[in-house]
This record gives C-alpha cells, sequence and structure tokens, in this order.
C-alpha cells in the first residue's frame, strides 16, 4: 500500500501520478505498486514537484509496519531505536544537526557520550537544548536534575 501526500505541485505531477495511484482527496493518493514502480515514482516526484512538498508512506517488514520518505517539508524522520518518528525542522533542529555533524567529523568521543563536548560548543548560548530531540519539559527536567547532582559532587547542597 502507498499513499502520496502532496502540496502545492504542478498539474503534471498530480496527472503522473493518477496513471499509479487512486487521487481519494485534493493532492491524496493510495494505491498498490511494487517497489520498482514506487521508487520510480519518487523519483518522478522529487524531480517534479519543484517548490511543493511531498510525503509518501508504504508498507514496510518493520516494527512499524511502514516506512517513509519526505521532500521539501517542515517534518522530518527521525530513527529512534529503530523507531521512525517525525520531527518538525526548526532552525534550532538544523543548528543541533549541524553540531553533530562537526563533532563526528572531529572524532572519537568522551566517555560519558560527549556531552562536554555539547556544552563546550554552547557556552554562552543559554537557548540551546541540551541534547538533540528532547521536548523542552524533559530538557527542563534533565537541567535540572544535571544542576542538583553537581551542586551534590561540589557540595553545595
Amino acid at each position: 500500500m502507498i499513499v502520496v501526500v502532496l502540496s502545492v505541485t504542478p498539474e503534471k505531477l498530480r496527472g503522473e501520478l493518477t496513471r499509479w495511484l487512486l487521487e481519494i482527496s485534493a493532492s491524496v493518493y493510495v494505491g498498490h505498486a511494487s517497489t520498482r514502480v514506487r521508487e520510480r515514482l519518487w523519483l518522478r516526484i522529487v524531480e517534479d514537484v519543484g517548490s511543493g512538498r511531498a510525503l509518501m508512506v508504504w508498507s514496510a517488514r518493520n516494527e512499524q509496519r511502514l516506512a517513509f520518505r519526505v521532500h521539501n517539508h517542515a517534518w522530518e524522520p527521525v530513527d529512534v531505536d529503530g523507531v521512525t518518528l517525525m520531527r518538525r525542522r526548526t532552525a534550532e533542529s538544523d543548528r543541533i544537526r549541524q553540531a553533530k555533524e562537526r563533532r563526528a567529523a572531529a572524532g572519537p568521543r568522551s566517555p560519558d557520550g560527549g556531552v562536554v563536548e555539547l556544552e563546550e560548543e554552547r557556552a554562552g548560548d543559554a537557548s540551546s537544548p541540551r541534547r538533540a530531540g528532547w521536548s523542552r519539559a524533559s530538557q527542563r527536567r534533565r537541567g535540572s536534575a544535571v544542576e542538583q547532582r553537581r551542586r551534590r559532587q561540589s557540595g553545595q547542597d
């Protein structure tokens, strides 16, 4: 099963998709197609979408029983412990992703998983999250727990 959702796309692409899939609502297409056809449809969508957005979801043999791709979309798929979730892309998440890429290119991490490097990178930037992908509430909870632990260890508590 394949589901394709398009936004702000040319009529040419919409007509092309109706050759392979059924349009059940405006710019929403569903149908069955082989892997080869699905891959070629996606290449065609990416080629013709222009400045529009595209999202494709299909049945897969994995834990979620589905997989998806996005193009020019505010949401991006993120793998979390083998489960693919959708996360809204923001300027902050782009900055975090670039920092991760820089750290990965820099070489080995510290024994505690790179937390020291992350804190050094964001020195003076209080608006940055502590870790990528955590909710703001989780960041506040973890931030307060980290601060409490530091105070205990330094003997200030």
